[in-house]
């Protein structure tokens, strides 16, 4: 999955931001108006499902949905075109209590000229995903 296509090398660059846990590195990938739709659409992750719009909203994501959880991408495609990426794969995701949630679904990226991620949409399924917890 390794090149120099930059919205492909801004996933690759969130990936290991967030497998490290540095949350500034992580924040500084994104433009000052980004949004991230993770999962698209509503969820009880997002009720009104808009998406976390703008550097403040996007801190408070990491906080609820990344800080405390250990996640692992495992990406099996990457296909780059115009300026974004969409990955197919699984992100595994350990919560506090050790139980396991694995979304399998495809992960867009979008960047600005200046290499900056302006959107991140993730298709995967909630209901689907919470339903096949693993202990």
């Amino acid at each position: 999955m390794a090149d120099e296509h930059p919205a492909r090398l801004a996933s690759q660059r969130s990936m290991q931001a967030v497998k490290a846990k540095t949350k500034d590195a992580w924040l500084d990938l994104f433009a000052a108006d980004a949004v991230i739709e993770d999962p698209v659409g509503v969820s009880p992750l997002d009720p009104e499902g808009k998406g976390q719009v703008g550097k403040t909203a996007i801190a408070a994501f990491w906080d609820q949905n990344i800080a405390l959880n250990q996640i692992v991408f495992d990406i099996r495609h990457s296909y780059a075109c115009g300026n974004e990426v969409a990955n197919v794969g699984a992100i595994t995701t350990t919560l506090p209590n050790g139980m396991k949630a694995v979304a399998e679904g495809v992960f867009i990226y979008k960047v600005n000229a200046a290499g900056k991620v302006v959107s991140l949409r993730a298709f995967w399924e909630f209901e689907k995903t919470m339903a096949g917890l693993i202990a």
